[in-house]
């Protein structure tokens, strides 16, 4: 019997947030729609955060107000504050994401506060969440190795996204931020992890810089883990690791999940129309 596997889509948001030139709002439109046609049933859209700290972001509004929205395509945006979240609100996004670290480290340069003040800005932001119906998903970076701290202890992960669990995540999106992680860092932060919350509301988010990032897919796929985030074309790269990849390509993953037998629901075609674009809003013009 086959097994399901589901791809979160990043592309339009982790994907692009970091690229120097401004792509226009058309084209981002463009991209989403062309991921629309692959059969995914989430795709992160936008995020509203600070046009001052993120400006490719700072039309989100403005995309998820273009696109044509598929039946059965969640279409989501990270919000990291209420400002955030009352514009993605007003912006018509299916769900909200929100993001904390399981390193002090990375909190501090991140966001400016420790872990725990970082939780407890989300407090007021979730009866908002729940009166409105929205799914909440939930980010924790830095889930092996830290730029700041070095490796990341199990331990605090599994703190960590026990906490988001709790205030009502759906989903918890594990994070190799830097892509320092290895089959073995990833198996042991997933033991301590999948003691506080179970495998089918985990997702694993791995950065492909070392290219280590299909091989700890497999390793998570071992602990049952059935959605990952990956981004076309492997758009977005890391910014703690200048030159090297970041976000896994999602063509990458689909063929090695099919080589396992895994059923993604996904269109080989369709993605590779979406890639080639997704290539070409990040090449020098």
């Amino acid at each position: 019997m086959t097994s399901n596997v589901t791809l979160f889509e990043m592309s339009p948001r982790d994907g692009l947030q970091n690229e120097a030139r401004a792509i226009a709002t058309a084209d981002k439109i463009k991209l989403v729609n062309l991921l629309g046609d692959c059969g995914f049933s989430k795709i992160e859209v936008a995020s509203f955060v600070s046009p001052k700290w993120v400006p490719q972001m700072a039309d989100g509004a403005a995309v998820l107000a273009g696109i044509t929205r598929r039946a059965g395509v969640s279409y989501a945006a990270l919000t990291p504050n209420m400002r955030g979240l009352d514009a993605a609100i007003a912006a018509g996004a299916d769900e909200v994401a929100i993001f904390a670290s399981a390193s002090e480290g990375f909190s501090q340069h991140n966001i400016n506060c420790s872990i725990a003040q970082s939780l407890e800005r989300f407090a007021p932001m979730l009866p908002v969440i729940r009166n409105h119906g929205l799914p909440l998903r939930a980010y924790v970076s830095c889930v092996t190795d830290c730029p700041y701290d070095g490796p990341t202890a199990p331990s605090q992960v599994a703190d960590v996204a026990a906490k988001l669990y709790a205030m009502g995540a759906y989903e918890v999106s594990l994070g190799d931020t830097i892509g320092a992680g290895s089959p073995d860092s990833i198996d042991a932060m997933l033991r301590a992890v999948c003691d506080v919350v179970p495998a089918a509301a985990l997702a694993g988010h791995y950065h492909d810089t070392h290219a280590r990032a299909l091989d700890n897919i497999r390793a998570s796929l071992e602990h049952g883990l059935r959605t990952f985030d990956a981004s076309v074309a492997g758009l977005g790269g890391c910014p703690y690791a200048p030159e090297s990849k970041g976000n896994v390509a999602t063509e990458d993953v689909v063929e090695m999940l099919h080589g396992l037998g895994y059923d993604t629901g996904l269109s080989r075609a369709a993605l590779s129309t979406a890639a080639a674009f997704a290539r070409s809003l990040t090449e020098p013009s």
